[in-house]
């Protein structure tokens, strides 16, 4: 399977916000994700995060992987096997 992808970050040029409809708060919830997840964003953010907080944000993915993807799908699209 290929590595991690960060592509509709780049590609994507509709609109950013929540509230508006299931199909933006999807977009925007990816978008988001994606730039969070940035390598240059993470090295500034993460070293100014409380322990607390790391737990927190770290719990809360943990869960919502738990909740909607199987353990096949965890393996194949998460961990990339």
């Amino acid at each position: 399977m290929a590595g991690h992808t960060h592509r509709f970050v780049d590609e994507y040029d509709g609109f950013v916000g929540f509230g508006l409809s299931r199909d933006v708060d999807e977009k925007t919830i990816t978008y988001y994700l994606q730039k969070f997840s940035d390598d240059e964003f993470m090295e500034l953010i993460r070293g100014r995060m409380t322990a607390p907080d790391m737990e927190a944000l770290f719990d809360m993915v943990t869960s919502l992987m738990k909740k909607y993807i199987t353990d096949e799908e965890y393996h194949r699209y998460f961990l990339k096997e």
